[in-house]
């Protein structure tokens, strides 16, 4: 399995997707990561270039209802809906359900305890 992990728009912290990324990396996954301030159609692109099954967003800013829904629609225009959009980070739980309805495969909100996000991961890495 290969993820990419992406922090879209103007957030700047980076902390606990980097977290993340070394933890998924310790269990055999394939990591590319995006670095900060990613545009959604630079996180599609990359995604696309790298081949990755999985695109894990981390968003702190409010934003992601509207990011998440753009990388969505950037996908399906390039033909690469079979990519699952993971999102993570400060997310509303008034909000999960909507992310889920726009199409996003896996909601972890802040505070989702680590084991319980990679054990998500690695039981995808075995379908």
């Amino acid at each position: 399995m290969k993820v990419l992990i992406a922090k879209p728009g103007l957030d700047g912290h980076d902390r606990g997707a980097k977290v993340i990324a070394q933890a998924l990396r310790d269990t055999g996954i394939e990591i590319v990561y995006t670095g900060l301030k990613r545009t959604p159609e630079e996180i599609v692109q990359e995604a696309i270039q790298e081949d990755v099954d999985v695109i894990g967003l981390s968003i702190l800013s409010g934003a992601h209802l509207p990011l998440s829904r753009r990388v969505l629609e950037g996908l399906k225009v390039q033909g690469a809906s079979d990519i699952k959009v993971v999102v993570g980070g400060i997310i509303p739980p008034k909000d999960v359900e909507a992310l889920l309805a726009l199409g996003v495969h896996r909601v972890f909100p802040m505070g989702t305890p680590l084991p319980e996000v990679v054990a998500a991961f690695t039981k995808e890495a075995r379908r």
